[in-house]
């Protein structure tokens, strides 16, 4: 019962994680009906330049004030510069040209720092663990993290159902030609979201930091879970992604743990832990699956 609490509480670390990753990227596909292959690198992006801003100045915090304005400005430099002249081409054109970028951020890394994982250390204040209950302690960063994960979900929502620039992207989601008739700059607008989910990427790659080495490449891996998130919580909606991050964190995290256990009670423990690995890894898409066999939408579809 200990180890399923635990497991739980690391799925909902994943998730949070997840959803700051799909967050962003939700936003870009449902308003602008953009395919952004490209966010992971800024995922990367944020936590490479925490882990050298931490390195030089023993500051976690200041690690993270310098990656998420560093992940978004260059995010906003990508969309003025380059991607904001495929919003009006074909979705093909799109996921060339981003996965053209993956490729170009990745050997930019290698040249700025190296092919050679580099890594972020854990905060001495957070460091420590916790018990959540009695006799059993949890990891102080790993709960940091779901709590700044939540946190930032209820800014999200605040500033999505309660601002003015909320409003603009909520109508941006329904129906950007009337926005743009209607006297606001659509393009601004679409920089100012790219930017925004640069940022959430990058507040994703930080915490990962401390977690998973610092490598080339390290967003590649997560932008496939994120958008397995935006597709099962409805392209376009944040709470969709939000509860779907936190239900695909806990299937993959509870699956690997319990799965090739569950399937001694029917194997022998050689072929349980062969077959349940190879099926614990599957078991997102097969819960994706499921979803849109029963909400082809995905679960909280943004309304067009």
């Amino acid at each position: 019962m200990l180890l399923i609490l635990e497991q739980t509480l690391n799925g909902l670390q994943l998730g949070v994680m997840l959803f700051l990753m799909a967050a962003g990227l939700t936003l870009i596909c449902g308003i602008m009906s953009f395919i952004n292959l490209a966010h992971g690198s800024l995922y990367m992006v944020g936590a490479y330049v925490a882990a050298t801003v931490a390195q030089a100045t023993g500051s976690f915090l200041l690690g993270v004030c310098a990656a998420l304005p560093a992940a978004g400005l260059v995010a906003m430099a990508l969309e003025w510069s380059a991607l904001g002249r495929l919003y009006d081409r074909d979705h093909l054109d799109q996921v060339l040209a981003t996965f053209g970028l993956i490729l170009f951020f990745n050997e930019l890394v290698k040249i700025v720092w190296g092919a050679q994982p580099i890594f972020l250390d854990t905060p001495a204040w957070l460091s420590g663990s916790v018990e959540i209950v009695p006799g059993v302690p949890y990891s102080t960063y790993r709960l940091a993290i779901i709590v700044v994960g939540l946190a930032v979900a209820l800014g999200l929502y605040l500033l999505i159902a309660r601002t003015r620039v909320g409003m603009l992207i909520r109508a941006g989601a329904s129906n950007r030609r009337m926005v743009s008739a209607l006297g606001v700059d659509i393009k601004r607008l679409y920089t100012l979201i790219f930017g925004l989910g640069a940022m959430l990427a990058a507040l994703a790659g930080v915490m990962a930091g401390p977690i998973y080495a610092v490598q080339v490449g390290m967003g590649e891996n997560i932008l496939i879970l994120a958008f397995v998130v935006i597709v099962v919580g409805g392209i376009g909606s944040v709470r969709g992604a939000l509860v779907a991050a936190l239900l695909v964190g806990l299937v993959d995290t509870l699956g690997r743990a319990f799965l090739p256990t569950l399937l001694q009670l029917a194997f022998d423990p050689a072929t349980a832990n062969g077959v349940g690995a190879s099926l614990a890894s599957m078991t997102i898409y097969i819960f994706m699956a499921a979803i849109l066999a029963w909400r082809p939408q995905g679960l909280f579809p943004a309304h067009g």
